[in-house]
């Protein structure tokens, strides 16, 4: 029989996206039996990170002051409002080193089927924060599944109804793609959304 201590971790480590079962066995016997100073480091970094982290007050990500580093920022441009659904994809934003506006992290998306609404990503939070006096374009940089397109259309509303200027990121033909590589979906969007050159 399995101690209870054991099957607790192997249920907590359940909890993280795309581990089952078996997973989650695998890598608590790796921690347990081969990695117990990484295991260790992982108890504590993640004891810590909920202690310290919050959301900032002004963009809704993580960090562990009041308002965040780049919300901080001098240089960085308030009249541009960039919205996107988790932190992972405000990162990948700033990886292109394209945008030098502000952000907004909506900790999710709407998803009507698992009861996720306006009121559980708590837009009338970020309707405050657009209409600061500052911001002048709110760009939905959502993510391209229903779900993300739902979200992008009822921010945009909500946005429009307060007198922004909304836009959206474009899709497309990725860079270094071969079309007949490329799904019809795709390059039926690039078409629709093609531009003057």
């Amino acid at each position: 029989m399995t101690p209870s201590t054991l099957d607790a971790l192997i249920e907590a480590l359940r909890c993280l996206p795309g581990v089952g079962p078996k997973s989650a066995q695998r890598m608590a016997y790796h921690m347990l039996q081969r990695d117990q100073r990484g295991a260790a480091r992982l108890a504590s970094a993640l004891s810590k990170a909920l202690e310290v982290l919050r959301h900032c007050a002004r963009c809704n990500t993580f960090t562990e002051d009041d308002i965040c580093q780049r919300c901080a920022n001098p240089q960085r441009d308030p009249r541009l409002l960039c919205v996107v659904e988790m932190p992972s994809d405000l990162a990948m934003m700033e990886q292109t080193h394209a945008f030098k506006g502000m952000y907004y992290v909506l900790m999710g998306r709407m998803s009507p089927l698992d009861g996720i609404g306006p009121r559980e990503l708590k837009l009338e939070k970020l309707v405050e924060r657009a209409t600061d006096g500052q911001v002048e374009e709110v760009i939905l940089a959502t993510n391209f599944t229903n779900e993300g397109e739902v979200t992008a259309h009822t921010v945009g509303e909500l946005m429009r109804a307060r007198g922004l200027k909304v836009s959206r990121i474009a899709r497309g033909v990725p860079v270094g793609g071969e079309l007949e590589h490329t799904d019809i979906g795709t390059i039926a969007q690039a078409l629709i959304e093609r531009r003057s050159v």
